[in-house]
């Protein structure tokens, strides 16, 4: 059986779809004790741990300490789920092409944070979230799927945060399930995905009111 360590920071919503979806989850690793995703976690009977990043000097032990705990769990995947820290480059190569980031936004759009009040001031009709492999480069790397959702007159940051929340717990699942079925194929910054009809099968944008 495959084997998905997922990596959060708070109250792990994402993680939650993934539970949901049924995807196998070897266990959850926060770098924060109180990160209610724990609790969630916990009661699905999925291994939790604490790798708290208050705790190292510098982001190098952090990191190193990390993927310690990683490894242990020998994962196939390794899936940043609400992940708050960066991580640095070292890190990001031990684990290339098996390291899974959900953005909500539509990138190369928007990287970093607070996405939903730069799409609003930004003036964005369409705004959504994006999986994509992790590269050294924030936020950046081979885009896996997109999901995009209308931005309606009427928004504010929250009312557009939880539409794009909405679509990442389908995407982010989705995307998970093609790794793991061997599905994804890299060329460069080109994800294909097989047996999509017209490879337009990871692209979700869902209909507009």
């Amino acid at each position: 059986m495959s084997r998905v360590v997922v990596l959060i920071s708070g109250r792990g919503s994402n993680m939650q779809a993934l539970i949901a979806a049924g995807v196998p989850l070897s266990a959850v690793i926060s770098n924060r004790p109180e990160a209610a995703g724990l609790e969630i976690a916990r009661k699905a009977g999925v291994a939790t741990e604490t790798v708290d990043h208050r705790l190292y000097a510098d982001r190098g032990s952090f990191d190193a300490a990390l993927a310690t705990r990683i490894d242990h769990h020998a994962p196939d995947l390794v899936v940043l789920a609400g992940f708050m820290r960066i991580l640095g480059v070292d890190f990001v190569n031990r684990y290339a092409g098996r390291l899974m980031n959900i953005h909500p936004s539509l990138l190369p759009a928007f990287t970093g944070l607070d996405t939903h009040r730069r799409a609003l001031q930004a003036g964005c009709k369409i705004h959504g979230c994006t999986v994509h492999l992790v590269t050294p480069e924030l936020d950046h790397g081979p885009i896996i799927a997109q999901a995009a959702v209308p931005v309606l007159d009427d928004d504010d940051e929250g009312s557009l945060a939880a539409r794009v929340l909405a679509q990442e717990h389908r995407l982010l699942p989705a995307a998970v399930r093609w790794y793991l079925a061997g599905r994804l194929s890299v060329d460069r910054l080109r994800v294909g995905l097989a047996g999509s009809p017209h490879h337009a099968g990871n692209l979700r944008v869902p209909e507009v009111a």
